[in-house]
């Protein structure tokens, strides 16, 4: 503040000397002397003012600088006493964590106290039960010795003795035990499903098996035969090259017969001379050029019976190949039945039957339609028909569902979906009732013979006769071999190895029967 009040001062003085110049030079040609007396006096005066303002510029900084000091003061003594309170507070939370950490070692020191005792008692007893079990494994070696030499037996041997014995009681009771859960499931199933299947054929019409290998052309007289035959024949073997069916002309009235396996053939031969005969030019070029024309027609046609197919039973959305395949199928025949017609029926009885379940009926009517696709390959193939429908399907991105079913439906593999048994259930439905299809007589006779062998395959079984067209077996055991829970384990097991090993229709009926006689003759 000192060195502020001499600047002050010699400022001041300055400032006067600096006025006294100007006024002596204002005032030359004045008196000399009068002119220093006057600047004498100007610069007394203005050194005291200067003094007077040093003054008071001194009071009002010292006012200042005491402000500012205490100012400074009141903030640093809050700082502080924020600063003591956090170490209060710190040096409380420390006091109380010491406080708990103390008891918690308190607490520890008392808990190993007790695992130590715990411990000893552990051991001890564990000694103790050591000494127990090695007293009742002699004991127990002793008794073993005792009961071999009293049963003239091994452990072994009685082990395995018993075993065999238990393992007769537990299979006779455990086919007992099948055959109730079984005949329980049935009574109470049986019944709503026999409601279902009932329901659902009742309200599908079935047409008969009459499909076969020959179509009959009528005439109108006899005498288009020859122009049929032609010169030297050449006609009608130009007929048989365009269109690889067979034509028989015999002395049938008015008419002749074509014969071919393949329906398409045949249908294109019968159109083909239908239109030769109206048109009454008849010559091998000609018939080529009808051929060729009427092979286009029937393609047209295949393509215009699967899109009215779907369109009859609502399915949409189906691939242009898939429907031609559809068309196709009303040319191909399964054991006499028309492939289409059963597609059909499947597909109807897929759908009703869904409904009752409560799926999708428009995806079982699709895979029901779909379930026969394999049969129509335009190739030879030697996949089953059930896979190469599911290929195909699978290509033309059906759903997986309807591929599953397509697949399955012949246990040619896993069923992952619901719909994969409806349209294995239908298409038995479809192909077992009566006259849906025309089997031969061979491969129906072995079937009977095959369960016939199946029943001699066990022992004990006298007699066997497969009888109803194979729908029931009877087995006649021999009484001095077979008991009477042997006879229904025996049905049982003959049942499975039907079901495992053959394909049939339908079900059948296993009945064992085991009788006692007793013969006396009175002389």
């Amino acid at each position: 503040m000192e060195t502020t009040t001499i600047i002050v001062t010699v400022i001041a003085v300055l400032i006067g000397l600096a006025v006294g110049y100007i006024v002596a030079k204002n005032l030359e040609k004045k008196s000399s002397t009068g002119i220093i007396n006057s600047a004498k006096k100007e610069a007394e005066s203005l050194v005291k003012e200067a003094k007077k303002e040093g003054e008071s510029i001194k009071k009002d900084k010292i006012l200042q600088a005491k402000e500012k000091f205490i100012e400074l003061k009141t903030e640093h003594e809050k700082v502080i006493m924020t600063r003591d309170k956090k170490i209060a507070d710190a040096e409380k939370r420390t006091k109380d964590k010491e406080s708990q950490v103390s008891n918690e070692l308190s607490k520890n020191k008392k808990l190993n106290t007790h695992l130590e005792a715990k411990l000893k008692d552990y051991d001890s007893r564990s000694e103790y039960l050591e000494k127990r079990q090695e007293e009742i494994d002699k004991i127990f070696s002793q008794k073993i010795n005792k009961l071999e030499l009293i049963s003239g037996m091994s452990a072994e041997e009685a082990k395995e003795q018993l075993l065999e014995s238990l393992k007769e009681t537990a299979k006779s009771e455990s086919m007992s035990l099948i055959q109730d859960t079984v005949e329980e499931a049935k009574l109470t199933a049986q019944q709503e499903a026999r409601k279902i299947i009932i329901n659902t054929i009742q309200r599908v019409g079935t047409e008969e098996a009459i499909d076969n290998c020959v179509s009959v052309f009528n005439l109108e007289s006899d005498d288009v035969k020859g122009r049929i035959i032609g010169r030297e024949g050449r006609n009608i073997r130009a007929i048989e090259a365009a269109t690889g069916v067979e034509i028989i002309v015999d002395d049938t009235p008015e008419a002749i017969i074509l014969s071919c396996f393949d329906a398409v053939r045949r249908e294109i031969a019968r159109l083909s001379l239908h239109r030769l005969v109206t048109d009454g030019r008849i010559h091998p070029a000609r018939i080529e050029e009808v051929v060729k024309k009427t092979k286009k027609q029937i393609d047209e046609e295949i393509t215009d019976i699967g899109k009215r197919t779907i369109i009859d039973l609502g399915i949409h959305g189906l691939h242009p190949e898939l429907v031609k395949v559809i068309g196709r199928m009303k040319y191909r025949s399964s054991y006499g039945q028309n492939l289409l017609q059963h597609s059909r029926e499947v597909a109807k009885l897929c759908g009703i039957m869904a409904s009752e379940l409560g799926l999708n009926p428009k995806l079982a009517k699709r895979a029901g339609l779909l379930h026969d696709i394999g049969k129509v390959p335009d190739t030879e193939t030697e996949l089953p028909h059930a896979l190469l429908g599911m290929q195909w399907a699978e290509k033309y991105n059906e759903k997986e569902e309807v591929c599953n079913a397509i697949g399955a439906h012949h246990d040619e593999i896993e069923m992952t979906s619901l719909l994969s048994p409806i349209v294995q259930v239908c298409d038995a439905i479809s192909g077992a009732r009566p006259g849906a299809r025309r089997q031969v007589l061979d491969s129906y006779v072995k079937r009977l013979k095959d369960l016939e062998e199946i029943a001699f395959g066990f022992g004990g079984v006298k007699k066997a006769y497969a009888i109803q067209a194979g729908r029931e077996l009877r087995v006649i055991v021999e009484s001095e071999k077979v008991s009477d829970d042997k006879a229904n384990s025996l049905s049982f097991e003959i049942s499975q190895k039907i079901q495992t090993d053959m394909t049939y229709p339908g079900q059948v009926k296993i009945t064992v029967i085991r009788e006692t006689r007793a013969i006396n003759v009175a002389k």
